[in-house]
């Protein structure tokens, strides 16, 4: 459950009141969040990427832009990562996009007003996902999410990767001295393999405000692909930050403020959610419980 590579890329909370929110998603699990209440009951719900958590940097830091500008933040662990219950799998980009939409739903039954979801790498994935999927949030941020998921596995996995899955059932990962970080299954890896974005940034309803953010020094996933977005997503804006690799490490402040930007583009104003969903299986999950963490 717990996420082997996050802690080298935690940072300290940000200094603001945080309420540690406990929300089950529709499988029953228990995925853990922290509400950070301006006052605003306009709030923004930031999505992690792979083998990340609630607490990696750069989630931290955009929770900490956001706050300056009295913007409410919401942060969680998907399942199977961090504190949040389930097993962590390779691919699950629905079951993310499900966890999200139990989050969201929690959120908006307790009257709060989802203005935006914003989802770096994986998590953009996610939130492109989402948006095509359930359309309840008018406005989504993908920070260097991958449009090609058919693209970048190889060098994860290894050249030989589908003769090795189809032969031994799954592959493990493992780190330069040999510990296992984790498994890929030949269902997880099946599941990636057959997610289209190109179909969901079509899918999405033009009433949603989408913006893309990319590094042009990306090592992880190229540039090309936010070009690809802006390409199929109907209501698109593009931002590429000059120089900026995967996860901004020299340029986490203009992605910051480019973040806000996007997010505060528009004075705010209270939206008319469609709070309809498109999928006859986008039900409301049970309540969350909410429990306030030691300061």
């Amino acid at each position: 459950m717990a996420d082997p590579l996050a802690a080298s890329q935690d940072a300290p909370n940000p200094p603001a009141p945080e309420q540690r929110v406990v929300v089950t998603n529709r499988h029953g699990e228990k995925l853990v969040g922290l509400l950070h209440h301006t006052g605003s009951n306009r709030v923004v719900v930031l999505c992690h990427g792979f083998t990340a958590s609630k607490n990696d940097s750069i989630i931290v830091d955009l929770a900490m832009a956001l706050l300056k500008q009295g913007i409410s933040v919401f942060r969680f662990d998907f399942s199977g990562n961090g504190e949040s219950e389930g097993e962590f799998q390779y691919g699950n980009y629905r079951k993310e996009a499900d966890d999200l939409h139990s989050v969201v739903s929690y959120l908006y039954q307790e009257k709060y007003d989802v203005t935006a979801i914003v989802g770096h790498s994986k998590g953009g994935d996610v939130v492109v996902l989402y948006a095509s999927i359930y359309g309840d949030v008018p406005m989504v941020v993908n920070l260097s999410g991958r449009f090609n998921l058919e693209k970048g596995v190889e060098e994860r996995l290894g050249k030989e990767f589908m003769d090795r899955i189809n032969k031994e059932g799954h592959i493990d990962v493992t780190n330069k001295s040999g510990k296992v970080l984790y498994r890929v299954t030949k269902e997880s890896l099946t599941e990636r393999l057959n997610t289209d974005m190109r179909t969901a940034s079509l899918s999405i309803s033009k009433e949603c405000r989408f913006f893309t953010i990319h590094g042009s020094a990306d090592e992880v996933i190229p540039v090309e692909d936010a070009y690809e977005f802006a390409k199929h997503i109907p209501n698109h804006k593009l931002r590429v930050i000059e120089g900026a690799n995967h996860c901004y490490t020299d340029h986490r402040k203009e992605l910051s403020d480019a973040v806000v930007d996007c997010i505060t583009s528009n004075e705010w104003k209270p939206h008319s959610r469609a709070a309809r969903p498109r999928h006859s299986d986008a039900t409301l999950p049970p309540r969350g419980t909410a429990l306030q963490s030691p300061h």
